[in-house]
């Protein structure tokens, strides 16, 4: 079993490198048993939802934490994955509008991702130029 900040920035680093939008990790573990962390973030289309969630998955299994339960259908616009200690919102933009997760959970901390998805950038720009040579 994974820690559950490890496998939240191991699902982080896989949204990220398929371009998931505005991802945000909130620490809810202090004001809830639901989970520690919930990570949020904005697909662009159905098919960018079904990816992306194929991804927390495979990252997710990746460190023996298969998905406990699954909610919703990508033509909802919003999948919730369930990993126990991480739990994963993927949005449509309008649903995330609608929904405003990060405001019904704002006594949970918002965790500063900024260095990890500069990492996770970086290691994919090299990965690209080193395929060039």
């Amino acid at each position: 079993m994974a820690e559950a900040r490890v496998l939240a920035e191991a699902i982080i680093k896989a949204l990220d490198s398929k371009r998931a939008r505005d991802i945000q990790l909130l620490k809810v573990g202090d004001i809830t048993i639901l989970a520690d962390y919930f990570i949020t973030c904005t697909a662009t289309s159905t098919t960018q939802i079904r990816t992306l969630s194929d991804l927390c998955e495979e990252a997710a299994e990746a460190l023996g934490e298969p998905a406990h339960h699954k909610e919703g259908e990508r033509e909802s616009g919003w999948v919730l994955l369930d990993f126990s200690t991480v739990v994963v919102h993927i949005f449509l933009p309008e649903q995330r509008e609608f929904y405003k997760l990060e405001r019904l959970w704002n006594d949970g901390e918002l965790v500063d991702i900024s260095g990890l998805l500069e990492e996770s950038r970086e290691a994919r720009k090299q990965l690209l130029e080193d395929s060039r040579l």
